[in-house]
């Protein structure tokens, strides 16, 4: 059985729709509201709850979206590069150990 994954969330607006394209990550969007899409980067338990603890305004969705929710929106911006830079949806390793202190 596959590790449950607790993801974050970043919508994707034209700009960063072709930054994902020239990754070859254009598939791993979905649109989730009339032609907005998300991408949808995974977490472990682990990774979910570091990230919980290094930003304390972040909250865990378990209700509803099972999701991690409220990250500032520089931080998604430095996660969605990291996405580009990697070509690749597996960067919170990479990210957390950049924000730790």
């Amino acid at each position: 059985m596959a590790e449950e994954t607790y993801p974050i969330n970043i919508w994707i607006n034209e700009e960063r729709l072709e930054k994902l394209q020239a990754a070859g990550l254009a598939s791993m969007t979905k649109e989730v509201l009339a032609g907005l899409k998300v991408i949808a980067v995974p977490n472990t338990a682990d990774q979910r709850d570091k990230i919980l603890k290094i930003f304390p305004v972040a909250k865990y969705d378990a209700a509803t979206t099972r999701s991690i929710e409220n990250m500032p929106r520089q931080i998604k911006d430095k996660i969605f590069d990291l996405i580009v830079k990697n070509k690749s949806l597996n960067v919170m390793d990479e990210f957390i150990k950049s924000v730790e202190k």
